[in-house]
């Protein structure tokens, strides 16, 4: 069993993958290696992908991996909201021909790969980290967004992909959380609505940004309670964020902001998930299989090893405290990218 600091710790841990932003991030990371298969298909996404996906499983030790991806096809959210998204360009095809070929070489390796009808990755990690927990499981969610902040809890970790890879990410934890954005995991999809969300076309409260949204939270707890308080005067939001964020605050065109984007940003956590289905180990002939079609040779063993436990005893997790050598930059403006220093190696969850 593993323990952190004297808390019991749960008998599993799931490895809870955005397969979309890996993809996506490995697309652009290695687009100038240009690999491609020997009939032409881009590929240098996929393998980006692999490399990370080892590289997480033998930091984390998780037993079992579920990937999630975007229906690429329907969206739930843009039929009710059009303006989600409507900025973005067309994906690339070698993209949109990568992530298809993700989930399949996914499949093929023996990982479990979930595509939500309607639904996106996010909805995936949400229905994970509930479903987990329901069986007293925790879960270690692996994205290169913040959407899963929201997610972090007890028994919930996100280990955000920044520059560096999976070995120079954090692992964050509600006391990073608040750290680093100055809310708890709890706060944080009042602090997203608040804030907005540029990437995703969602404009938030005008001339509220992230430490205000932070300031306010913390002095009244949930965006709820701030217009509430607002409606019966305001004097505890003005001496919060001072009076003319309160003004602004009292626009009805702010409440519609935050509930919107509330609307639009909260996850389905209720899509079916079978756990066993992405159990550790796999099959040692589909993970050799699989990596050396991506000509990724040099870390075939690796894999074998740590996907697989082919070769060498099942990975596990070193003892002692918590990731004790990352904390947050000072000063740091968020969004943005976070120029931690490397992580220690020690890890310990829950």
């Amino acid at each position: 069993m593993r323990q952190s600091h004297g808390v019991p710790a749960t008998e599993r841990v799931v490895l809870a993958v955005d397969g979309n932003s890996l993809v996506h991030r490995a697309f652009h990371a290695q687009a100038r290696t240009g690999f491609r298969s020997a009939d032409g298909r881009p590929l240098w996404a996929v393998r980006g992908l692999l490399s990370q996906l080892v590289a997480a499983v033998e930091r984390v030790g998780p037993d079992a991996v579920v990937v999630g991806f975007d229906d690429p096809d329907a969206s739930l959210r843009r039929e009710r909201w059009p303006e989600y998204k409507a900025h973005r360009d067309p994906k690339l095809p070698a993209l949109v021909e990568q992530l298809a070929t993700a989930a399949a070489v996914l499949r093929e390796l023996g990982v479990c790969v979930m595509v939500p009808p309607s639904l996106e990755a996010d909805d995936v990690l949400a229905s994970v980290a509930r479903r987990a927990a329901g069986v007293g499981a925790g879960t270690v969610v692996v994205t290169s967004d913040r959407d899963a902040f929201g997610l972090i809890g007890a028994g919930t970790r996100v280990l955000r992909i920044i520059n560096g890879g999976v070995e120079a990410s954090p692992l964050l934890t509600p006391d990073r959380l608040v750290l680093l954005l100055g809310v708890r995991p709890e706060q944080y999809a009042d602090f997203a609505a608040l804030r907005g969300d540029p990437s995703d076309n969602l404009p938030g409260v005008r001339g509220i940004g992230p430490r205000t949204a932070a300031r306010l939270l913390g002095a009244l707890g949930g965006a709820a309670e701030v217009f509430a308080e607002l409606d019966a005067g305001g004097s505890r939001v003005a001496a919060a964020v001072g009076p003319a964020a309160a003004a602004r605050l009292t626009d009805p065109a702010a409440r519609r902001a935050w509930e919107r984007n509330r609307a639009v940003m909260t996850m389905h956590a209720d899509i079916p998930v079978d756990l066993d289905a992405g159990r550790l180990p796999l099959c040692p002939e589909a993970v050799r299989r699989t990596f050396l079609n991506q000509d990724l040779h040099w870390t075939t063993a690796t894999a074998l090893r740590v996907l697989a436990h082919d070769g060498s005893a099942p990975p596990a997790l070193p003892s002692g405290p918590l990731e004790t050598g990352w904390s947050p930059p000072r000063r740091a403006r968020y969004p943005g990218r976070l120029p931690v220093r490397r992580v220690s190696d020690q890890l310990t969850l829950f």
